[in-house]
């Protein structure tokens, strides 16, 4: 219990859930402030201006997670199991199909074609109205029964409180952008996948997932499978980094009774 409560057993944790906040007022408030800001500048321009202060922030959060991820201390061991790995690659393909949506129009996340806020209504929509969330969701549960440490529980949960807000400041400026429109698709939706689906008030129409998207989501999964190998050079990376060193401030040890770095 003590080492639990160890300060300094965490201090990659806190840092973590710090950079976690960052990149929420970042992410979130840069969608809050957007219509007026693209009036103000236009949207190529806003679209550029929030992908060089979204990208990077998102790029040092990855790269601090494969630098600590085990970090804290262990709250379970289930990599022993047989069925836990396959598992953990199933529920984490998955999730990638409920972030597919983001994949229509990469085009527009470096403006070569004008941003423009659009209000989906088929394909994993019918499922659930926020994909990208609920994919987030899968991913940190399938990751957090792998890894095990106290650093993937909290950041799990920072990562997921994070959505379950942006899903409803989502629904908050959908219905700013569409009004009654979005009225009535939220109706028709729901944010817990297949639940509209078995209320009756929407559809599966596997062939509105047949779209060429779905080849890059094959192709990711391919991606991020075989790029595993290469986490401990990540980590290295990064731990021999500049940005790792900012984030590596003195403390005081309870264990040690003096502060450091």
């Amino acid at each position: 219990m003590n080492l639990f409560l160890s300060t300094d057993a965490h201090l990659s944790t806190l840092n973590m859930l710090f950079l976690l906040f960052i990149f929420a007022i970042i992410h979130s408030g840069g969608a809050a402030i957007r219509r007026k800001a693209e009036l103000r500048v236009g949207p190529r321009a806003w679209r550029l201006f929030f992908a060089i202060l979204s990208v990077p922030s998102a790029i040092i959060i990855i790269g601090y997670f494969l630098a600590h991820h085990y970090d804290g201390i262990c709250l379970w061991n289930f990599r022993e199991s047989s069925i836990v790995v396959p598992a953990i690659w199933i529920i984490t393909a998955i999730s990638f199909v409920f972030l597919y949506p983001a994949t229509y129009n990469l085009l527009e996340i470096p403006a070569i074609l004008m941003p423009r806020v659009r209000l989906y209504e088929s394909g994993i929509i019918r499922i659930t109205r926020h994909p990208q969330a609920i994919g987030q969701i899968l991913w940190c549960l399938a990751h957090m029964v792998w890894i095990g440490s106290s650093f993937m529980f909290f950041t799990s949960l920072g990562l997921i409180g994070y959505h379950v807000f942006a899903a409803w400041h989502g629904d908050r400026r959908l219905n700013t952008y569409f009004g009654n429109a979005f009225e009535v698709m939220k109706t028709n939706t729901s944010i817990m996948p297949f639940f509209a689906v078995l209320k009756g008030r929407q559809q599966f129409v596997f062939e509105e997932f047949l779209r060429p998207a779905q080849l890059g989501i094959i192709m990711v999964i391919g991606i991020f499978w075989w790029s595993h190998r290469f986490i401990n050079l990540a980590t290295i990376t990064f731990l021999s980094s500049r940005f790792e060193g900012l984030l590596s401030w003195a403390v005081y040890s309870s264990t040690t009774n003096r502060f450091a770095a």
